[in-house]
């Protein structure tokens, strides 16, 4: 067995045979596989099914899961509409074509949501993730900027993108995946996000857009979308570099529309040409569905539309992937009809109110001081006063509130300030006011224990230079 490269837990593959006791399966049926290697013979659905369940069993507590944005609870009626759905490709259209109009309902009313001028004239699309849509919002920046240069007869083998040195990884993919120079403007304690400034130094004509992001992986901190815009308005008067803007809404677009209206970040600036957001975060559906909308259709380069005959009819696909669930695009729309504006009003203020409620009483803690307060989206970060102690850190904190079944991470913040180590909780709808109050105990409880101690723990601490999820 190869050694665990992936920091995954892999403790169940360091046996390659699985055993199964034999009082549960038929007489004559194997009770024991080799883990890596298709077994020969078929198994009852029951023993298949309890092999499966028995390992699945030490992964952990999904509600009890602070460090994740993706969502893990869904009501009843939810799981059932999953259940009937399980089987809808969402790429075949002719099969599905109510499952298809739904798809367009949905990323229409998230168009009118993040108030596009005219949703006549205005185009999107479902994805597998907000990484996914990222990318096409990232891949339509470009693919409009090298139109732009081969029509003026310039050279189109340097395309920049400007973003945040905390951005999160999937732009660092991109980039990479596209042949994209990605320019980093460093976080400082002055400028923990990018907000406009020294961005004249960044941009130049081979920049085909910048990134603003609507609640930063590391803190939750929302991006000045306006305040990016108007400098960037500023250094087109200077040099007529007309740059636009995606906004990588992945958690935020799903929290601002109803919680915080009066914020200027979408479709109502004309810089921004798109916008992405994770249906699976706080759009309140379990994970497999992300959402891209484009200001008008003339921003999205017809070259990335693609009509292929399939199964019977023309399919126009608008994605990375191909075959993919459709049954997350009707949760998506099943949350639309069952809450409305209203209801997602209500539930996403609960979970401000009950982050701000936490950070409020860890930041009343000694060790510790709030980077962010969990007011923009409901997340966040903390960390450890200088000087405290030497005897503990937050790895030490996030280690022992793992023992109570809590995950709550503890990481460097991005390379500019990697020496600054956060925590972070991210609030979802699965945690109310109670359970909240349970964490807040079992952080006093083992910061107590850790105070006490009078030499450092025996371990080494975590390193990393990205937090990804």
């Amino acid at each position: 067995m190869s050694s665990n490269t992936t920091k995954a837990r892999q403790t169940t593959n360091l046996d390659p045979t699985l055993s199964v006791n034999p009082v549960f399966v038929r007489p004559g049926e194997a009770t024991e596989f080799d883990k890596f290697t298709m077994p020969e013979q078929p198994s009852l659905p029951e023993t298949a099914y309890q092999i499966v369940h028995d390992e699945a069993i030490l992964d952990g507590n999904s509600r009890l899961n602070l460090a994740t944005f993706v969502g893990t609870w869904m009501d009843d009626e939810a799981k059932k509409l999953y259940l009937e759905a399980a089987d809808k490709n969402m790429i075949d259209k002719d099969e599905y074509p109510a499952t298809a109009a739904i798809e367009d309902r949905c990323w229409r009313m998230l168009a009118d949501l993040w108030n596009v001028p005219d949703v006549n004239d205005t185009i999107g699309t479902s994805t597998i993730g907000s990484s996914e849509a990222c990318m096409l919002g990232g891949l339509a920046l470009k693919r409009l900027w090298q139109e732009k240069r081969k029509a003026e007869g310039k050279s189109t083998e340097k395309p920049n993108l400007i973003m945040s040195a905390a951005v999160q990884v999937v732009w660092e993919k991109f980039c990479n995946y596209w042949d994209v120079e990605p320019r980093y403007v460093p976080v400082t304690p002055d400028h923990m996000v990018l907000d406009g400034h020294d961005l004249e130094k960044y941009v130049d004509e081979n920049t085909i857009g910048v990134v603003a992001i609507l609640g930063q992986t590391f803190t939750g901190a929302y991006e000045p979308v306006e305040a990016i815009a108007a400098k960037l308005d500023e250094i087109q008067e200077k040099t007529g570099l007309d740059v636009k803007i995606h906004v990588d809404g992945a958690s935020g677009a799903m929290i601002a529309p109803f919680c915080q209206p009066e914020l200027n970040w979408d479709f109502r600036l004309d810089r921004v040409n798109s916008i992405s957001t994770s249906g699976h975060k706080y759009g309140l559906v379990y994970p497999g569905v992300g959402w891209v909308v484009w200001r008008n259709r003339e921003v999205l380069p017809e070259s990335m539309i693609f009509h292929v005959s399939y199964l019977g009819g023309d399919m126009p696909t608008l994605a990375l992937n191909f075959s993919r669930p459709g049954a997350q695009v009707l949760l998506q729309y099943y949350q639309f009809l069952r809450l409305g504006r209203e209801g997602y009003r209500e539930v996403q203020q609960n979970s401000l109110d009950v982050a701000q409620y936490l950070s409020s009483e860890i930041g009343k803690m000694g060790p510790f001081e709030l980077v962010s307060k969990g007011d923009t989206i409901p997340v966040f970060a903390w960390v450890l006063k200088e000087g405290h102690t030497a005897n503990w850190s937050l790895y030490d904190l996030a280690d022992r509130l793992r023992m109570k079944g809590w995950l709550v991470p503890a990481y460097p913040m991005a390379d500019d300030m990697s020496d600054m180590v956060l925590q972070r909780i991210v609030v979802k709808v699965g945690l109310s006011r109670d359970l909240a109050s349970a964490l807040l105990s079992d952080i006093k409880g083992e910061v107590a224990f850790l105070d006490s101690l009078e030499a450092p723990l025996p371990r080494e601490a975590s390193t990393g230079s990205h937090f990804h999820h």
